[in-house]
């Protein structure tokens, strides 16, 4: 279950950015697309998570970007996060994941908040929201990609 909670940390950060990164593991195959889920694979599905997710990471770096800790941001937030946790939750495990997936992303919007502004002080709003992008792609792409466990 700790790839649910590492997609869900990724949520906390940058809300759209799980699901692309899951749709690109379904459909090369790097990640098991079991249930419900395995409608990420779709092509069409995958290209609407790319755009959500770049439209996302854009509208980051504008002055008029609203914290990710306001109530919307933290719905969004938790709403993929769930999604995301679910989707890499072991079959049957799918509401346990969600729950871990949510939290995860919750917690983390807090955590990430806190950091960001201290950064932004010293590095701006734009170097550090690439730099964010960054790690919160990676990350969420080696939660997507790795290994289940037993």
């Amino acid at each position: 279950m700790i790839r649910s909670i590492l997609i869900g940390l990724a949520a906390g950060q940058r809300a759209m950015s799980p699901l692309p990164v899951i749709a690109g593991a379904f459909r090369r195959k790097k990640a098991e697309a079991s249930g419900p889920f395995a409608l990420m694979a779709h092509p069409l599905v995958a290209a609407g998570a790319v755009a959500l997710s770049a439209a996302e990471m854009a509208g980051d770096k504008m002055k008029t970007a609203p914290d990710r800790i306001v109530p919307v941001g933290l719905v969004a937030r938790a709403a993929t996060g769930a999604f995301a946790g679910a989707a890499l939750a072991d079959e049957g495990r799918w509401r346990t994941g969600a729950l871990l997936g949510a939290a995860a992303s919750v917690a983390s919007s807090y955590v990430g908040f806190a950091l960001r502004v201290r950064a932004m002080r010293r590095y701006g709003q734009t170097a550090t929201g690439f730099v964010e992008d960054a790690l919160v792609l990676g990350g969420a792409w080696a939660a997507a990609t790795a290994q289940r466990t037993a």
